[in-house]
């Protein structure tokens, strides 16, 4: 991970409500893969897996700020794959989203990462602290 792929937010940045994270946040190169709906293990079945890739405004330890094509229902939990700057694999976690609104002509969504056993929650926190420490 580079200088070029985070920074501790830019001052020129537009406000758009209160801010309820105690974490530092870092603006990201970066993006999350939302699974809102799974295909049913069922066969004869014909839902299918729904996804929808956001665009990722700011990170932390605990919550991203996502730009999303359509509104998410509020307290959904999602599993999610979050690639991040140059990192090689990216990380699969569960979200849950906490506040949704317009913006613009898109959407603005935080979600809270959810501690997990089955994802890579200890690597992100890992790999968040890193990116912070970086000079």
């Amino acid at each position: 991970m580079s200088d070029a792929d985070y920074d501790f937010g830019r001052p020129d940045r537009e406000v758009d409500g209160p801010d309820n994270r105690t974490d530092y946040r870092l603006t990201a190169t970066a993006r999350a893969t939302l699974e809102l709906e799974s295909e049913m293990p069922e066969p004869g079945s014909d839902r299918q897996r729904r996804e929808l890739v956001c665009r990722i405004r700011d990170i932390s330890a605990r919550g991203l700020c996502l730009f999303s094509k359509e509104p998410i229902s509020l307290g959904a939990l999602l599993p999610a794959l979050v690639s991040l700057g140059r990192h090689p694999e990216p990380f699969t976690l569960i979200v849950e989203v906490v506040w949704c609104r317009p913006h613009q002509t898109e959407f603005l969504v935080g979600v809270q990462i959810q501690e997990s056993d089955d994802t890579a929650y200890v690597e992100w926190l890992e790999a968040v602290a890193a990116a912070m420490a970086e000079d």
